[in-house]
């Protein structure tokens, strides 16, 4: 089973407390919400850092301390402005995926930030075994492209840094990308005004071997701050994937001309 915990806590300072705190739970990945370096904040973007700055060190640093990977997530300082980055560190502290918000809010806040290009899959050792990850932030949820990029490089599971509140209809497009791709997706959201929580995971499985339908909800959390955990086997993704009709399995590309530009 992998274990990945939900960081649902109000806005801070971009500490890295809950990383221990998460491995205290059994925690394999602790997953962060959007932007936790500044509170998804972009009122001074003088508090933008580079990679190799103090906030991805202490989160290297925690990773290591605990044996626990971390989606570290932030507000980058990159040569052409400021961006909304993820960055994963396995258990050995090390990086092994480093996602810039692709579709950021342009219309909004985030107008300032300058969007990344790509939708990086790492494979990542866990305690759980090796398992391909893949990032997401927030807003790539109303795309499907995001999500069916991120599968067809082979992620199994999707982790997703939040901000924003979540009526049903968002839950939804988060629920929609696991059925259709066969992944597991994990959401963290803030705690608190004006996000409120509703941090969810889906296991990506919607039927059993007898054709039954299933709830693929792992864990679905209300408004409250704390850790929670979503327990993802592993084992059981594999099969499925293997077993179902879905993700991969029965596309026609080459009729898709619109969205290969052929």
């Amino acid at each position: 089973m992998l274990r990945i915990a939900l960081v649902q806590l109000p806005a801070g300072a971009g500490a890295m407390t809950p990383v221990g705190e998460a491995a205290a739970l059994g925690a394999d990945v602790v997953l962060f919400p959007e932007m936790w370096s500044t509170g998804y904040s972009m009122a001074d973007l003088a508090l933008a850092e580079r990679l190799d700055g103090p906030f991805v060190a202490s989160a290297r640093e925690a990773a290591a301390h605990h044996r626990v990977a971390v989606v570290a997530t932030l507000l980058e300082q990159v040569d052409a402005g400021v961006r909304n980055t993820a960055v994963l560190i396995d258990r050995a502290g090390e990086v092994r995926l480093v996602y810039a918000k692709v579709h950021t809010c342009a219309f909004d806040l985030e107008r300032v930030l300058e969007p990344g290009d790509d939708f990086p899959v790492a494979l990542l050792e866990t305690a759980a075994g090796p398992v391909s990850v893949g990032v997401m932030i927030c807003y790539d949820r109303e795309f499907p492209e995001s999500a069916r990029e991120l599968m067809l490089g082979g992620a199994e599971v999707i982790l997703v840094p939040n901000a924003c509140d979540l009526p049903i209809e968002r839950i939804g497009q988060l629920r929609s990308r696991a059925y259709e791709n066969m992944v597991a997706i994990a959401m963290a959201n803030y705690a608190g005004p004006p996000y409120d929580g509703g941090s969810i995971a889906f296991d990506g499985m919607v039927c059993e071997p007898d054709g039954t339908f299933r709830d693929q909800t792992i864990i679905e959390c209300g408004s409250s701050p704390g850790i929670a955990i979503a327990a993802i086997d592993l084992d059981a993704l594999s099969a499925y994937r293997e077993r179902e009709m879905w993700g991969d399995k029965w596309r026609r590309p080459t009729a898709y001309h619109r969205l290969s530009g052929r």
